[in-house]
């Protein structure tokens, strides 16, 4: 994970530096997708959400915002400052974007971009001229207020990548609440992954733009607590539309939404771990306050 690899890194030099001080002083985690060459792997792993936390008492899973998708898919992975698209470059949308969020990220205050950008490295990228006048918000699969611990990471998230034809009734009503509590949820178990993307059937023919962006008939979501002391899984689908109603409505296991899409989600994770938090949710678990 790229934001998770260079903030690791500084704080791994630091703790080298510090270490040879004492000794001087005599004191003894794609399948099914296309990596380029903007690809890069993250092997540190999880460390933690603070500095009260000793990162050796914590399991750390590489590698958990891999997801394994059908090989009739175009793929493109990319990984930006906070988070890692699959894009496709026939629907000019992602595949998925998947990130970790931590509960220290989400009270960051960086102000919030709205530069959209075409990234020129990335195949079928559309404009956000594309949406201009389309019916329909551009839409974030990872939201910008994700990303407000760095100026970069904010940039990044308005990546044309990112963005997926989205009704306004939905991306402003019941998907930002779902991002809300994505945030509440990071804040009490410290972190969570979240993988996020559009859902398209075969009537699915609609287009937007000069770029013909696909516009998608529903959107999914996959959070993952991997790191408490039950870790525990769940997953959402919300249609293209208002989707009004309680949130447990468009909640499913893991597994439903994998038989739905024909992706396996965290692979990386261990199989006894894995099989667990994807067989069953409870949406009562996920939004109690402890």
């Amino acid at each position: 994970m790229a934001k998770r690899k260079k903030r690791k890194n500084k704080k791994n030099n630091q703790i080298k530096e510090l270490a040879a001080l004492v000794i001087s002083a005599g004191t003894v985690f794609l399948g099914g997708g296309t990596i380029n060459s903007c690809s890069t792997i993250d092997e540190l792993g999880h460390l933690g959400n603070s500095s009260e936390t000793d990162s050796s008492d914590i399991a750390h899973y590489s590698d958990l915002e891999t997801v394994t998708i059908p090989k009739t898919l175009p793929s493109q992975i990319k990984e930006y400052l906070g988070f890692t698209v699959s894009f496709n470059k026939d629907n000019k949308t992602p595949n998925y974007v998947a990130w970790e969020l931590l509960g220290e990220e989400v009270t960051g205050d960086q102000e919030r971009s709205n530069n959209f950008w075409t990234d020129s490295e990335i195949d079928g990228c559309p404009s956000t001229k594309d949406y201009t006048r389309s019916g329909y918000d551009r839409g974030h699969m990872c939201p910008a207020a994700d990303q407000k611990w760095s100026t970069q990471a904010m940039s990044d998230c308005f990546v044309m990548t990112n963005i997926c034809p989205q009704l306004h009734e939905l991306n402003a009503g019941a998907w930002s609440t779902l991002e809300n509590k994505e945030r509440q949820w990071a804040r009490r178990d410290s972190a969570i992954m979240i993988i996020s993307g559009p859902i398209y059937d075969k009537t699915d023919t609609k287009t937007i733009g000069d770029a013909k962006v696909r516009v998608p008939s529903a959107f999914f979501k996959v959070l993952l607590a991997p790191y408490i002391d039950q870790p525990r899984g769940i997953a959402f689908v919300y249609p293209n539309i208002s989707s009004p109603g309680n949130m447990q409505d468009y909640a499913m296991s893991i597994d439903e939404l994998e038989k739905l899409l024909g992706y396996d989600f965290f692979p990386a994770l261990p199989d006894e771990i894995e099989n667990k938090v994807e067989a069953t949710f409870s949406f009562k678990e996920w939004n109690s306050s402890k």
